[in-house]
């Protein structure tokens, strides 16, 4: 049985999902210099101030999760027994 390409398996479509995926980031980041932002602390006011607490954000959640795995994690036969 031959599984069916969708839209998003198709490898000329992936290019073009990356390429309106990073000209969708950088009209968003564009687009921070022209909306007035109502801002409780100062530095919220730093342009792309939310792009970079985003990544930042992110790469801390990957290495907190790095921990974590080595202190939940179980072996592979833990359930076999």
């Amino acid at each position: 049985m031959k599984k069916e390409l969708t839209i998003f398996d198709n490898p000329k479509n992936v290019g073009k999902f990356r390429i309106f995926f990073y000209i969708t980031l950088v009209l968003l980041l564009v687009s921070e210099f022209f909306i007035h932002k109502h801002h409780g602390f100062a530095w919220e006011d730093f342009p792309g101030f939310y792009a970079v607490y985003g990544f930042i954000s992110y790469v801390f959640l990957i290495f907190v999760a790095k921990i974590l795995r080595k202190i939940v994690m179980r072996k592979e036969d833990y359930y076999d027994k």
